[in-house]
């Protein structure tokens, strides 16, 4: 069980994924770098928690992908 996000985290981390989805990836050192250069963030801890949520939304976009991809029969 993981803790409860803010919703500043979530909405922050959603604006950021909908203006440079091709900036992150399923990494979140790659992540954590990307939101310091593209949020003015005073705080390591609210980077850190953005750069998360952010590598948890890319996963399951991803894995949502693959799930819908299986299904489908070559011709």
């Amino acid at each position: 069980m993981g803790r409860v996000k803010p919703r500043y985290i979530k909405s922050l981390a959603e604006k950021l994924l909908e203006m440079y989805p091709d900036r992150f990836a399923d990494s979140f050192d790659e992540n954590k770098r990307a939101v310091a250069e593209l949020a003015d963030l005073q705080s390591k801890k609210v980077r850190n928690r953005v750069a998360g949520y952010i590598t948890r939304l890319v996963k399951a976009r991803k894995t949502s992908q693959k799930q819908e991809g299986v299904g489908t029969v070559a011709p």
